[in-house]
């Protein structure tokens, strides 16, 4: 595990990746920026998760190559944590697998879509009645998963989508789910266009070359979305 952004007084947000190379990208520039400090940790590779959240100003569990119905244990432990967060009513936010796991927990299923089809590259966000009253959302967003969640009982759904209609949702107060993926970088997106390329043969993917030409399009407004929506999340810490 690791800390950055350290600083005497800097309230910690705890950061959840899933591989050794996995980067919290803009999500965590953006924390630091507004004053939080980040407590990384990777249980995959044998980081342990906090008892509690007493300590953090809120959680971000990020995506990653693995499904949230895999059996690995760490995929279980990680979703059974959530309870954490949920019981202490603690910020929390879930990005892709983060948001399926939180699915699941919640008595949601993660499954792919019906025809097979899976959204690879930049794809239509439609906000809901509920999402416009929280803030404006962008028209196009960037997706990477072969696979989408049910709304859980009890959540709102925030953003809606053509072939995986629960895009982003909230439920209670304080716990957040969104399928796509606003944290890349310019060099992430690279990464994952070059490490990726072989699912863009999928049905529905999109070409590589339309990954990074789209970035040129509608990159800073989803860069803009997400500064709103985090400080929507995780508010404005208090230092001290």
């Amino acid at each position: 595990m690791s800390r950055l952004g350290a600083d005497a007084g800097r309230p910690r947000v705890l950061v959840v990746l899933h591989q050794e190379t996995s980067s919290p990208g803009r999500v965590g520039h953006m924390l630091i920026e507004a004053g939080f400090e980040l407590d990384v940790r990777r249980p995959p590779l044998g980081d342990a998760l906090p008892e509690t959240l007493v300590h953090h100003a809120g959680a971000v569990v990020f995506g990653g190559p693995m499904s949230a119905n895999d059996p690995e244990d760490f995929v279980r432990r990680e979703t059974d944590w959530l309870a954490v967060p949920l019981k202490e009513n603690r910020p929390f936010l879930g990005i892709c697998l983060g948001a399926q796991m939180l699915v699941n927990h919640l008595g949601g299923k993660v499954e792919g879509h019906r025809d097979g089809l899976v959204e690879i590259g930049w794809y239509p966000l439609k906000a809901t009645d509920d999402g416009r009253k929280l803030m404006h959302w962008p028209e196009m967003v960037y997706q990477f998963h072969r696979e989408g969640f049910s709304l859980p009982s009890g959540a709102s759904l925030l953003a809606t989508a053509e072939h995986y209609p629960n895009q982003a949702f909230r439920y209670g107060d304080n716990a957040w789910g969104i399928q796509f993926h606003a944290e890349l970088t310019r060099v992430m997106m690279h990464r994952w266009v070059v490490r990726g390329a072989h699912r863009f043969e999928l049905p529905g993917a999109q070409p590589g070359r339309d990954h990074l030409g789209g970035r040129m399009v509608w990159d800073m407004h989803l860069k803009r979305w997400l500064a709103e929506f985090l400080e929507t999340v995780f508010g404005k810490p208090e230092v001290g």
